[in-house]
């Protein structure tokens, strides 16, 4: 497995201590190799001593041992080069050797616009093959002309079944169980449509601002670095259709088919329906922190959204007539990743009672995970007084003499045995991308401005305005 963006942040937080944590439950290929690569002139031993102080940093002490360690970092090794650099390449396949026939993984948690050059590279150094793979991390392209381009570029190298799409959100546990919970019990499925759902509201939350990222993301903003992708995925399990069996082309088939069934937006309905913010300075945590237009590598004018919220609607029989509100945002007042499912109350109510906060399914996705079902149930004593009550399933009890894998170690594990189940398939991108576009085109001619918010609030008053005006509101 070579890591293109060895020293990178996700390569250190993410990556390695995913790796480490297969390699002590014995889950890797025994022969399975290591090698990161990235511009700093570090030596092999210099390497491995700053991923262990990362992963020691990532890792639970009581899963951290020595002597795992120094067997897993025995896999580890590094090579410096510039992968924006044509003739690196040549030095890399003599390093790895002309006539080796191992199976290779290249990884490349680099920027989008690396891909397609290192690709080719790969080709002209004569490191392609049958026997290879290759793993895209997200944001495939920052619009449809470029994620074609990059489709187009990789695909002149690798074939379709080669490329591994990356969205750990798609390697949660609970969006896992939530492909169980609609398929795999009764209960659900003959409810989980629009004739019995009012709506539902998808909602990927934050305190956290762009960190280290500025420069990243004031190109990208809320809606390329997060909508496009993860809530959209989580968009397509919610809404797809029962696949014919449980493989990966019967999966993405149904999730692209959710994507091409998602109602435009455009015109009119850009500004009616969508809500841009940027965040303002304010206080999180009883700390003061700064406006985002006073964040590191972030233009001082900057019009970068950091939050979005949308209304859209899913065009297919199922789904007709259903809102689905999805928000995402940085430094807001709680951190959150969750879906709700709101039932339609009963045609006639009999008894008083809190019926709002009922007949409601939480999914969430973090910072715990667990899923209850939210039903009204008699008060104790004399009369019919009703008052919200959960049936819970909390995933880290139920199965709490297991431990909670993360989802880049279910990930790196699938793309080792080749299972692509929980990858994006090219399609499935340009989909998502032929869907967003219109709606960044209709910001821009619309002149529409990011709304400001204070940072520790729950967002923009017009996105709760988006929900306001037709009696519902924010799970919050």
């Amino acid at each position: 497995m070579l890591v293109f963006g060895g020293t990178g942040d996700l390569t250190l937080h993410k990556l390695l201590p995913a790796l480490y944590h297969l390699h002590r439950e014995k889950r890797l290929p025994t022969d399975l190799r290591i090698l990161a690569l990235a511009r700093k002139p570090l030596d092999r031993e210099a390497y491995r001593a700053l991923a262990e102080r990362h992963c020691r940093a990532q890792v639970a002490r009581a899963d951290f041992a020595a002597d795992t360690w120094h067997s897993f970092a025995a896999r580890l090794d590094y090579f410096a080069m510039d992968a924006a650099q044509s003739a690196e390449f040549g030095r890399l396949a003599q390093h790895l050797g002309k006539g080796c026939s191992r199976a290779r993984i290249y990884y490349l948690a680099t920027a989008p616009q690396l891909f397609a050059p290192i690709a080719a590279n790969l080709a002209i150094a004569g490191l392609d093959g049958a026997n290879t793979r290759i793993v895209l991390e997200k944001p495939i392209g920052h619009s449809l002309d470029s994620a074609l381009a990059i489709t187009r570029a990789i695909g002149k190298v690798f074939d379709e079944s080669q490329v591994f799409r990356i969205d750990h959100y798609l390697g949660k546990e609970t969006v896992q169980n939530l492909m169980a919970l609609r398929f795999a019990n009764a209960l659900f499925e003959p409810v989980w449509r629009g004739a019995h759902i009012d709506h539902v509201q998808i909602s990927v939350l934050e305190t956290l601002g762009v960190e280290n990222r500025g420069g990243y993301y004031d190109q990208a903003g809320a809606m390329r670095d997060m909508l496009q992708n993860h809530l959209l995925q989580l968009l397509c399990l919610v809404a797809m259709e029962a696949p014919v069996r449980f493989d990966a082309e019967a999966v993405r088939n149904e999730k692209v088919k959710v994507l091409q069934a998602l109602k435009p937006l455009a015109g009119l309905d850009v500004r009616d329906l969508t809500v841009r913010g940027q965040y303002t300075s304010g206080h999180i945590g009883g700390q003061e922190v700064p406006a985002y237009y006073f964040e590191k590598n972030v233009d001082n004018d900057s019009d970068t959204e950091t939050f979005v919220a949308l209304q859209v609607e899913v065009d297919n029989w199922r789904w007709a007539g259903v809102p689905f509100y999805l928000r995402t945002g940085k430094r807001l007042q709680r951190k959150c990743s969750e879906i709700v499912i709101q039932f339609k109350p009963v045609p006639h109510r009999l008894f008083p009672g809190a019926a709002e906060h009922a007949n409601r399914l939480l999914i969430r996705l973090q910072p715990e995970e667990r899923i209850s079902l939210q039903l009204l149930a008699k008060t104790p004593g004399k009369g019919m007084t009703l008052e919200p009550v959960e049936l819970d399933l909390n995933l880290a009890t139920a199965f709490s003499r297991q431990r909670r894998w993360e989802a880049y170690e279910r990930l790196l594990l699938d793309v080792i045995e080749g299972d692509p189940t929980l990858f994006m398939r090219k399609d499935e991108v340009e989909a998502a991308w032929r869907w967003v576009n219109p709606i960044l085109d209709g910001w821009r001619e619309c002149y529409q401005k990011p709304r400001p918010y204070p940072a520790g609030s729950t967002g923009p008053e017009q996105a709760h305005s988006l929900l306001e005006l037709q009696g519902r509101r924010w799970h919050d």
